[in-house]
């Protein structure tokens, strides 16, 4: 009973991947992939993508785009909540605005 009331609650997020064509490019962002991501907040969100992309066994059939590296962008969209652009950088995802992406 104990548990129940102190369940953390889940949300859905809509989860859109942004790679460019080459690794390394800093322009030419295109959307790759479109998911939803259940979790409790953005960093579990981000990190249970970054870890579904980078498993070969894990990756979804008609994923087109290559693995979560460094310059890649999340971006989350709760509706009237706001929209969130997120870039994975060598100290890990950072917020971003969504003005980088060309």
């Amino acid at each position: 009973m104990l548990k129940e009331l102190t369940r953390v609650k889940t949300k859905l997020f809509d989860v859109t991947i942004f790679q460019t064509p080459e690794f390394r490019q800093t322009k030419g962002y295109r959307q790759v992939y479109r998911l939803s991501m259940e979790g409790v907040d953005h960093e579990e969100c981000l990190y249970s993508v970054f870890a579904t992309f980078n498993v070969p066994d894990l990756i979804p059939k008609d994923f087109s785009g290559r693995f979560i590296a460094t310059g890649d962008i999340l971006f989350i969209d709760e509706g009237r909540k706001g929209q969130y652009y997120y870039q994975l950088q060598p100290g890990g995802w950072k917020i971003i605005n969504r003005i980088q992406i060309r």
